[in-house]
């Protein structure tokens, strides 16, 4: 095959064409976070990086409840009926009411529970003025949310990688900024603020599409979609809420039972984890939902996933190989002093990648609504997790918890495909869904 075939082909293979541009966005975030990392690691220390990790989980949550959960509703609908202004308009003005909704509730718990919260994240309420400030950044956070998934809905992934890259230089500029200023006081303030420049962002780059697709003076709440979008709600609390609380009081029990050090180690992991899984999760919003909304029969699905499998899963298993071969180089350039955390990237690795293979298969439940499948599957998974990571922790501290990692990802990924597997056999699949 000759460069001008391979490159006709690269053309018209749309999963490459956003994989490579995703890797250039996320090549370029890693050196940045290679810096950030160690930074951190050097002036805060292993237990300031387990607080940094509740923070972040703490935004995750509110990810979710801050917009009521409709992000993956959004791209599902602005992928299915983006030829379809009329109908584009009145999923929008429920979205709208949904958001305002989970706004509003979402501040008054912090601002009631200011100090309750903090004493469950830092074990201390001298961080309360974190919890607070947050308070007002769930507007931003909202409203992130939405125009993230109208973002990938239209599968518009080259302002995606703009977005992404933009918003992550300019928050890694405060956080340092922030940093050498107040310390660990000035992180974690910096990381709350993080939303807001997303946002401007988004309407810097985006602002242009979002009006051509979002009349917000003619939106009106529309009873269909409030049914639909609810069902989105609550597989987002499932998944984004409950993941992101376990998260939480499972750093918390390495605190206590073993030290806020070994903490830090898990949360540094954690952190380099997040970091090339984000590679993934841009594929699967831009790419795998809005594909899976529009497939209903069993042999088109498996179509696309062995195509999906055949294409990430190689690229995806050198890298982490290559991770694993120099992890203690990675530990050194990232992490001094933090060689403890090694025997965490085998157990890690194996089960990221196991957690990808499951994911493209799963996210048929978010492309086709189903609810209780999506519940059911997540919250045994998260159960597995929970009750793996408390037991083995006691033998092995952090180690444990990366081994309850892989256990629960081998389970997930077999659940997954019998499920999809039986629902396709009893042609619950095969019809087109709202």
């Amino acid at each position: 095959m000759n460069i001008k075939s391979l490159i006709s082909v690269f053309k018209q293979h749309t999963l490459l064409k956003i994989t490579s541009l995703n890797s250039v966005v996320i090549v370029i975030k890693l050196f940045i976070s290679v810096f950030i990392q160690n930074l951190l690691a050097e002036t805060i220390g292993a237990s300031g990086l387990a607080k940094v990790g509740q923070i972040r989980n703490l935004l995750g949550i509110l990810n979710s409840t801050a917009s009521l959960g409709v992000f993956n509703g959004v791209v599902k609908y602005t992928s299915e009926l983006k030829e379809n202004k009329l109908l584009l308009k009145k999923m929008f003005s429920t979205t709208f009411i949904f958001v305002l909704i989970g706004t509003c509730i979402s501040s008054i718990l912090l601002i009631v529970f200011s100090n309750t919260i903090a004493t469950y994240l830092f074990e201390s309420s001298d961080y309360v003025f974190v919890i607070r400030l947050l308070t007002t950044v769930v507007p931003a956070i909202a409203l992130n949310r939405l125009f993230s998934g109208v973002l990938n809905g239209l599968s518009d992934y080259k302002k995606y990688a703009k977005i992404e890259l933009y918003s992550y230089v300019l928050s890694s500029i405060l956080l340092v900024s922030f940093l050498f200023q107040y310390n660990l006081e000035g992180v974690l303030f910096a990381i709350v603020l993080t939303p807001v420049l997303q946002l401007l962002v988004i309407v810097f780059v985006f602002g242009k599409t979002l009006r051509d697709y979002i009349k917000i003076s003619k939106l009106e709440f529309n009873n269909p979609y409030s049914r639909a979008l609810l069902v989105f709600m609550v597989m987002s609390l499932v998944s984004s809420v409950l993941a992101n609380v376990v998260e939480i009081d499972i750093r918390t029990q390495i605190s206590v039972k073993i030290g806020s050090d070994e903490a830090g180690n898990w949360t540094a992991m954690l952190f380099l984890s997040k970091n090339y899984m984000v590679f993934a999760s841009g594929l699967f919003t831009l790419y795998v939902i809005p594909k899976f909304a529009r497939i209903n029969t069993k042999n088109e699905f498996k179509t696309e996933v062995l195509h999906i499998y055949l294409t990430l899963l190689p690229l995806f298993g050198i890298g982490m190989i290559l991770i694993y071969l120099f992890r203690n180089f990675i530990i050194h350039i990232i992490y001094p002093n933090f060689e403890f955390m090694e025997p965490l990237f085998k157990w890690q690795l194996l089960g990221d990648f196991i957690k990808l293979a499951s994911l493209v298969v799963a996210h048929q439940f978010l492309a086709k609504k189903m609810v209780v499948s999506f519940v059911v599957t997540e919250i045994i998974s998260l159960v597995l997790f929970y009750g793996f990571s408390l037991v083995l922790v006691e033998s092995y501290g952090a180690e444990g918890v990366v081994i309850a990692h892989f256990v629960r990802y081998v389970f997930y990924f077999f659940m997954v495909v019998f499920v999809i597997w039986f629902s396709f056999k009893n042609k619950k699949l095969n019809t087109p869904n709202l």
